[in-house]
């Protein structure tokens, strides 16, 4: 699969999970198309977004210590993360999950188990509107 990647730019992801076996299938289909730096937990999450903003979030929500909602949350109540575009990925399909994902402020809400080509799709999606955005952005400054 290509992935129409900016030819100037390759994104990067971090995936937050607390699961090995899943952390390795995402890395294995994100890692030939972005830069993925890898989260086992919330707080791990937080601090490498501060270090390394990345272009969009993967994130887990049933999680130990600090669940990815509570994640989500801190994420955009900061002033600089709160533009990172976060997509959910989680086996809960409870709507009301949902519901309140997208209340935080999630871009998106990927259900386990998902297709390759799904999860591909939805993020080039969100990173072309995304980096549309920003060049809008950018030209209303001058």
């Amino acid at each position: 699969m290509k992935v129409p990647n900016d030819a100037e730019h390759v994104f990067n992801i971090l995936v937050v999970d607390d699961e090995p076996a899943n952390i390795d299938i995402l890395l294995g289909i994100l890692s030939p198309f972005y830069n993925v730096k890898v989260a086992p937990s919330g707080p791990i999450a937080l601090k490498i977004a501060k270090q390394h903003t990345p272009d969009l979030i993967l994130l887990d929500i049933m999680m130990p210590d600090m669940d990815g909602f509570e994640v989500c949350e801190r994420l955009k109540s900061d002033e600089v993360l709160s533009q990172i575009p976060v997509i959910f990925v989680t086996a809960l399909t409870q709507g009301e999950s949902e519901e309140k994902g997208f209340k935080l402020g999630a871009v998106d809400y990927i259900t386990k188990p998902f297709s390759m080509e799904e999860l591909i799709l939805r993020i080039e999606a969100i990173l072309r509107r995304t980096a549309s955005e920003s060049q809008a952005n950018a030209q209303q400054v001058f």
